[in-house]
């Protein structure tokens, strides 16, 4: 495997001519052309204004004009780096961030880069730090809204400032929306595609999350075509998407609510976690482990096997999504299990923190 990171380049000039930048567009933007229409993601006009910008309905969603369906969005997101895995491209990935990304892009030779999150600002894109990693090679950053793992969702200016971004780069946005309108924050929902003639969108989604149907591997992708035509498809998932009653999805977001505010103010009761941003959105929240707290405990990983053997509470560590010493915790169980589950990391971390006395120095 490759380095997952690169050191950034001196001159930005190449990076700030307009689109097109290249003499040739990627593979997939060759492929579009022959693509098949499925559901909206993308705009037909300039992107609206916060008022007016669709944020609570598939059928109020930006027209899509080329989408192809994916066995769910984990093979959308093979699809899409095998077609960018041209000889000497690099694609900008987040981190944190979701492994996947990282596993295709290497097992298809595409280089990747990875720009930070930043917590402090409710897990926002770093800019800077995209412009800086970007060179004449870059095709395309990524960007998952609302977010896994930190369960944040983007504000309206923030994504048009990533669309801003990638039209001074000349790079295409890819859009990991399949936590698409799960949302249960002051934050609406908004699909990147309303930027598509800010720079070019290719957006990811998939059934599973929002209709509540894991098992259902049904995903898409979506790229900007403004004459294109909507074709109505044919089967049961025109009908699934158009037809569920919206007190579903505002049942689901309730009871999602209620479970991020659960694991919010028990997280904040365990004195070697952190929590810098309560979730809005998805069904996981980062949260930082303060190992000067804790005995014996070497890192994340150790953290979360001991937590596995121990209390039969499995946690992702952090250091598999470019986080060392965080942890990625879901609330997407039941209530009883989730209030168990943390009650015993908190059994765990009083059992193996460090006598407060030894912390502090006597005066």
């Amino acid at each position: 495997h490759r380095s997952a990171t690169a050191t950034p380049r001196c001159s930005r000039a190449s990076a700030r001519r307009p689109l097109p930048r290249k003499p040739s567009p990627p593979p997939f933007c060759r492929a579009s052309t022959a693509a098949t229409p499925l559901p909206p993601a993308w705009p037909t006009a300039a992107a609206p204004s916060p008022r007016t910008c669709p944020a609570s309905s598939p059928t109020s969603w930006p027209q899509a004009t080329s989408c192809v369906l994916t066995a769910g969005c984990n093979h959308a997101i093979e699809i899409m780096m095998a077609v960018l895995a041209s000889p000497g491209a690099n694609v900008l990935l987040p981190r944190p961030g979701y492994p996947t990304y990282e596993a295709r892009a290497a097992l298809c030779g595409l280089e990747f880069r990875h720009f930070d999150l930043v917590p402090e600002k409710g897990w926002e894109v770093d800019l800077d730090g995209v412009e800086a990693l970007a060179d004449e090679n870059t095709v395309a950053m990524v960007i998952v809204n609302p977010n896994n793992p930190c369960g944040s969702v983007y504000s309206y200016d923030h994504l048009a400032k990533i669309a801003e971004t990638a039209r001074k780069l000349g790079v295409l946005v890819i859009s990991d929306e399949v936590y698409g309108h799960c949302v249960f924050g002051s934050k609406p929902f908004v699909p990147m595609g309303v930027f598509g003639e800010t720079a070019p969108v290719v957006t990811l989604g998939g059934i599973s999350k929002r209709w509540m149907v894991p098992g259902w591997r049904l995903g898409w992708i979506a790229a900007s075509d403004p004459k294109g035509v909507i074709r109505d498809k044919k089967g049961a998932i025109p009908q699934i998407i158009a037809n569920t009653d919206e007190a579903f999805f505002e049942n689901a977001m309730n009871v999602m609510r209620e479970a991020a505010e659960i694991c919010y103010q028990k997280l904040n009761d365990i004195d070697c976690i952190t929590c810098p941003h309560k979730p809005e959105g998805s069904m996981v929240v980062m949260v930082k482990l303060d190992l000067s707290c804790l005995d014996g405990i070497d890192d994340d990983v150790d953290f979360c096997t001991k937590v596995a053997r121990e209390e039969s509470v499995v946690i992702c560590p952090g250091s598999g999504l470019g986080m060392k010493d965080w942890l990625r915790i879901t609330f997407a169980v039941d209530r009883p299990l989730l209030e168990d589950g943390l009650e015993r990391v908190k059994s765990f971390c009083k059992r193996h923190g460090k006598a407060k006395e030894s912390q502090s120095i006597e005066t």
